[in-house]
């Protein structure tokens, strides 16, 4: 299957992300734990190369934790602040703004000696399609300022937020970048739901995710869905696709209601906390 997803609105938000650029001291940006590097845009790199970087990592609580110190180590070992967080519980959001002023902290000292005093860091968020960014924006604000969704494509247009005297936000919306070098990143995305599901092969993706959880969670699938464990994907979507009574008419089963279950059950923690990608 090839994974790509780049709506016209993508490229009019790229356009206003440059223009935006010369206004920001910080860039945050915003990716989804369970994939910490598919869920980057590496357009940001160069948009943001002379700026102070902030990496959030959200849903920490679906991500396995011991990869996500690891995921927080590399970032930080490549010159990043990085963060763990759940912006939908508040789970680490109080370490965020001290993390800001501390990494904003020549900017505000370079002020202070040209007697610009008490004018706000200005951040701008940014991140992929349906990473919780304005989740995160709304719960760090304390009140919901931006649309929220759990469908890609939600956030349309940019929108300054005001966090407090010291802070400010520029809210963007979620772009993709146009052409996936490497399609397993366009895999990791679509099993986390970064692109959207109607234009896929969910099929043919639950078993990409059933090889993966199999390799490197063993005894996961056997536990979630009493199956037993082997090599042949297929025969462990058949055997969800029992287990769960996914039955056509005529009682033959209904593999894509079997995947959609595995796929929904992987994106809400159900099946346990999993990263499906290891620090370099």
């Amino acid at each position: 299957m090839n994974y790509q997803w780049y709506p016209g609105h993508m490229t009019k938000a790229k356009r206003m992300m440059q223009e935006n650029i010369k206004l920001i001291d910080l860039v945050i940006e915003v990716t989804d734990a369970r994939i910490p590097l598919s869920s980057r845009n590496p357009d940001i790199d160069e948009l943001g190369k002379n700026k102070a970087r902030l990496i959030l990592l959200n849903k920490a609580d679906l991500a396995d934790d011991s990869k996500t110190e690891q995921w927080m180590e590399y970032f930080r070992s490549k010159g990043y602040y990085a963060v763990k967080i759940n912006a939908r519980s508040g789970a680490g959001m109080k370490g965020i703004l001290p993390v800001i002023m501390e990494s904003c902290k020549e900017k505000i000292e370079r002020d202070r000696r040209r007697g610009i005093l008490n004018r706000p860091v200005r951040a701008m968020v940014v991140g992929i399609p349906n990473v919780g960014k304005s989740t995160f924006i709304n719960s760090f604000a304390g009140k919901a300022c931006t649309k929220t969704g759990n469908k890609p494509g939600v956030t349309k247009g940019k929108q300054w937020i005001r966090i407090n005297k010291n802070v400010e936000l520029l809210d963007t919306p979620g772009i993709l970048w146009p052409k996936f070098e490497d399609q397993e990143v366009g895999a990791k995305l679509a099993m986390v739901g970064s692109i959207k599901d109607e234009i896929l092969n969910l099929e043919e993706l639950s078993l990409e995710l059933l090889g993966y959880l199999h390799r490197e969670y063993e005894g996961i699938l056997k536990q979630r869905y009493q199956i037993t464990e082997s090599e042949n994907n297929v025969t462990m979507l058949e055997e969800i696709a029992r287990n769960r009574k996914c039955l056509q008419k005529g009682q033959e089963l209904d593999y894509t209601k079997a995947a959609n279950i595995l796929l929904e059950e992987f994106r809400n923690g159900k099946i346990g906390r999993i990263t499906l990608e290891k620090a370099e």
